[in-house]
């Protein structure tokens, strides 16, 4: 059996790194993926990983396909003849080295940072040849300046006259900041209301956008739809909003920032077509008069969510419930609350033993000592499922790392580049449908 040790990389480092099921020190990860992705045969599928490794860690398995089909699919669809538009990646869902690198190889160069930890992991990475976006409406006075004098961010969110006092203040009134309003609005229709924690509510709005128009070289409205939106017309109602908010202040704003919310597929919860979205947005900025403005919009688990899945071990069956070696506190908080149904596949750990038989409800149990690190699903698995079988969950590139933690010393894992298509794919039915009209004519 595989010893937790032998998975080691760096000192002190939690995610470790393989190459073709060879261990690679994370400090040298980046030059081998480099030539890695030379090479179009290097990847192996997640079952040839499985049955070379049989890890005892959980395992992250990254599909650098997806990614560039992801970004391919924003940078050509995201798009408007009369609208100027740019992709800001939201690097809170998901800024794992690999998939950021991948990212930029695809085409993302512009980044909405949210702490100054993201500011400095993004320069470190790629420097001037990308831009930055510090889009938290509450930051610290040090914060700001550092993000404007040592890293040369210029645009920043806010919701309060205090926020804008205090950027002024530590820029000392600098005349080329971009500040960016941002209003709270309905989130009727997504998974995970963000209206309440930051926000200006609109009817206070008008006021403070005269301020920030007086002091700024470029004034943006931002907003939030909720993560996880479900229905393309709340991007309709909260530019609706925005264009209330303008009209009552008589200012013009330079950019009209839609923010995130692009949804995944999940089992249960399956959108309409992204590119509605894109549709839906568009058309309300020409419908509601916006002139002379850039749009922005701030993917983050709509680019990265499919192409990442998460491979877990069963320790122990109880009855209707499976103890996995990762749960709630590691890399899957969203299965626990707000309790989303992921994608599963079984993988037998033993070859030896029977095949699969058909498949039932579970519940899953985390590895950790607390009672509330429990994820009630159901996810549907072989009915005969057993310690020492795997289950690769999908649709985990998406927030699954950013937000693990190091409770009862369970953080350890690994993180390993694989051939295989995710196990739900929005982009891949787009891409087959193109391909089959294309071949027609």
């Amino acid at each position: 059996m595989e010893q937790e040790q032998e998975y080691d990389g760096a000192v002190n480092s939690k995610i470790h790194y393989l190459f073709g099921s060879q261990k690679i020190d994370s400090h040298k990860a980046d030059t081998t993926r480099e030539k890695a992705l030379k090479s179009s045969n290097h990847y192996k599928t997640v079952a040839q990983e499985v049955a070379e490794l049989k890890p005892s860690l959980p395992v992250y398995f990254i599909r650098p396909n997806s990614l560039s089909r992801a970004v391919k699919f924003f940078v050509n669809n995201f798009r408007s003849n009369k609208f100027a538009s740019d992709i800001l990646y939201s690097v809170k869902s998901n800024p794992d080295e690999a998939v950021l690198k991948h990212l930029f190889e695809s085409g993302v160069k512009h980044f909405d940072v949210a702490s100054m930890a993201e500011v400095k992991l993004i320069d470190r990475l790629f420097g001037k040849e990308v831009k930055m976006y510090f889009m938290h409406p509450v930051k610290a006075r040090e914060a700001i300046f550092d993000a404007y004098f040592n890293h040369g961010i210029r645009d920043f969110s806010l919701d309060s006259a205090d926020e804008l006092q205090k950027i002024l203040e530590v820029t000392n009134n600098a005349k080329d900041l971009g500040l960016h309003l941002r209003l709270a609005i309905p989130n009727s229709h997504a998974a995970i209301d963000l209206s309440g924690k930051f926000g200006i509510l609109p009817s206070e709005a008008p006021s403070l956008a005269r301020k920030i128009r007086a002091a700024a070289q470029r004034f943006g409205i931002c907003f939030h739809v909720g993560s996880q939106c479900m229905d393309p017309v709340e991007y309709r109602n909260a530019l609706t909003i925005a264009k209330q908010v303008l009209e009552e202040a008589k200012v013009q704003a330079d950019v009209i920032d839609v923010g995130g919310g692009f949804p995944s597929s999940y089992p249960g919860m399956t959108p309409v077509a992204l590119q509605s979205y894109f549709d839906e947005i568009f058309d309300s900025l020409s419908k509601l008069g916006f002139e002379n403005c850039r749009v922005w919009c701030e993917p983050g688990r709509a680019l990265v969510a499919e192409s990442g899945s998460l491979l877990v071990r069963v320790e122990a069956k109880k009855k209707g419930m499976l103890y996995l070696n990762d749960g709630t506190y590691g890399g899957l908080f969203d299965a626990g609350f707000p309790g989303f149904i992921y994608p599963v596949k079984a993988i037998r750990g033993d070859r030896n033993k029977a095949e699969f038989s058909g498949n039932i409800p579970f519940g899953f149990y985390g590895p950790t000592c607390d009672s509330l690190d429990v994820m009630k699903g159901p996810f549907y698995l072989p009915e005969n499922i057993a310690e020492g079988d795997y289950i690769e969950i999908g649709q985990l590139g998406a927030y699954s790392r950013s937000i693990r933690t190091e409770f009862n010393g369970f953080n350890k894992n690994l993180q390993i580049e694989v051939s295989d298509e995710p196990l739900i794919s929005m982009y891949k039915e787009v891409e087959e449908q193109e391909e089959a009209l294309t071949s027609a004519v």
